[in-house]
C-alpha cells in the first residue's frame, strides 16, 4: 500500500507583520511631522489677483549695501537703529506705517531676510523691490 505525503508547498503570505511595519511608518511620519514648525516669512508674492495699494502715504525707503550697511531715507544707520527706527516708524503711523527694501545685487540675503523679519515682527508693511 502506498500512502502519499502531502509534500504540497503553502503559497500563501501572512500580512499581519506587513500591516503593522506600516502602521507604525505611519505612526513615525504623523509625530515627526507634526514637531516641523515652519520658520519663514509671509511673502505675498505677484500673481494675477487684483490688490490694493499698501497704503497712501510715502514708504520709507530702506537700501542694503553689498558692505552690510543699511541706509534709510539717505541715512546710514546700523542694525540696531534700524530696527529702533521701525519701530518708531509703527508707532507713529500704525497701521499705515509701509518700508520699500531695496538691496544690492550682491547683498547678503542674512541682511535682507533681517530687514524683512523686522518689518514682521513690527507688523509693518514691506515691500521688497529688484536688486540694484
Amino acid at each position: 500500500m502506498g500512502i502519499k505525503k502531502k509534500s504540497k508547498v503553502s503559497a500563501e503570505f501572512n500580512m499581519s507583520s506587513l500591516t503593522d511595519i506600516i502602521f507604525l511608518l505611519l505612526i513615525f511620519f504623523m509625530l515627526t511631522s507634526s514637531m516641523i514648525i515652519p520658520n519663514a516669512l509671509n511673502l505675498q508674492l505677484p500673481g494675477n489677483k487684483k490688490s490694493t495699494p499698501l497704503s497712501k502715504s510715502t514708504p520709507t525707503s530702506i537700501t542694503i549695501s553689498s558692505s552690510r550697511t543699511f541706509t534709510i531715507n539717505g541715512n546710514t544707520v546700523g542694525k540696531g537703529e534700524l530696527e529702533r527706527m521701525i519701530r518708531e516708524l509703527k508707532r507713529s503711523k500704525g497701521k499705515e506705517a509701509v518700508i520699500s527694501v531695496t538691496p544690492d545685487a550682491k547683498a547678503n540675503n542674512d541682511d535682507l531676510v533681517a530687514v524683512l523679519d523686522m518689518a514682521y515682527r513690527y507688523e509693518v508693511k514691506a515691500s521688497l523691490n529688484d536688486p540694484r
